[in-house]
């Protein structure tokens, strides 16, 4: 829903052609390294927003080149705009890649959970590192507020794997939860069903 409200949100400062839009998106997140955004999902995006009645195609710049459709929000856009504004935006962190290869690496005797989370640490320091210098480098207050909370996550991450690297041999001691194997094919008759 981001790249789909982000649309709504800036076309709600004013209408605008696919180009524009592209290009506002990435001054407002600051650039491709944060949020690469493709310009097909742009103008694929705008396609679905015009067919579900979001947006209209307003008129058509020609600057020397293909034609340019300038897109402006409807009503009905300004209300799911809005419905958005309003809304909390729920967490996905229970669906964490780092967690199943660390519980997976400890019920596989191949595997070394502790060389999981030293890699996962080198990636992360690597990630803070970058993040850290396009932060200092941010040429707005906007973008370096959303490079400040992909720091912060980065630095949460970080004090989870201490925990979870303090923790793994106790977790060893609790088996990694596995269902029984099922047995298949039909089940056998019993001798009073024949």
């Amino acid at each position: 829903m981001s790249v789909r409200a982000a649309i709504l949100g800036l076309l709600a400062q004013r209408p605008r052609h696919g180009y524009e839009l592209h290009e506002a998106f990435e001054a407002l997140v600051g650039g491709r390294a944060v949020w690469d955004l493709k310009p097909a999902q742009v103008y694929t995006t705008l396609q679905r927003l015009e067919e579900a009645g979001l947006v209209v195609r307003t008129a058509v710049r020609r600057v020397g080149g293909p034609d340019q459709h300038v897109f402006a929000l409807t009503e009905a856009g300004r209300a799911e705009l809005d419905r958005w504004y309003a809304e909390g935006v729920h967490s996905s962190h229970q669906r964490d890649e780092v967690f199943l290869k660390i519980v997976l690496a400890l019920g596989d005797e191949a595997a070394d959970a502790e060389a999981v989370i030293r890699a996962q640490r080198a990636t992360l320091y690597r990630d803070l590192h970058e993040l850290t210098t396009h932060r200092s480098e941010a040429a707005h207050l906007t973008q370096a507020m959303l490079l400040d909370k992909a720091i912060m996550h980065i630095e949460a991450d970080l004090r989870w794997l201490e925990m979870a690297d303090a923790r793994l041999h106790e977790m060893r001691r609790h088996a990694v939860p596995v269902l029984p194997e099922r047995r298949r094919g039909r089940p056998r008759a019993e001798a009073g069903d024949r």
